[in-house]
């Protein structure tokens, strides 16, 4: 049995974002983000589900050219083929990503 602490080691980089995988299982992919003040403005269009959950901090993204805010606590679903960026955050913004791949 392997456990893991969501907080530990949470430090943000620098600059962009920090992507640590913490379960790669069949189709399906859990992943923890870190965010700098300073995120990568990357478009994403995954082919891909996507189910975020914003754990520390505020965030603000685009998707689908409209601007969402998030805050702590908040969660987000993004259907495959969604395109969306990261437009700011707030520095040390720590995410839980799930993918479910096709």
């Amino acid at each position: 049995m392997r456990t893991g602490n969501l907080f530990e080691n949470a430090d943000p980089p620098a600059e962009g974002e920090r992507f640590d995988t913490l379960l790669d299982h069949r189709k399906l992919q859990v992943e923890r983000i870190l965010s700098s003040a300073m995120p990568d403005a990357t478009e994403y269009v995954q082919p891909q589900d996507e189910w975020v959950a914003l754990l520390r901090g505020a965030a603000t993204l685009e998707v689908s050219g409209a601007r969402v805010e998030l805050k702590a606590g908040d969660s987000l679903f993004l259907p495959a083929l969604t395109p969306h960026r990261v437009v700011e955050t707030s520095s040390g913004a720590l995410w839980l990503a799930v993918h479910l791949h096709p």
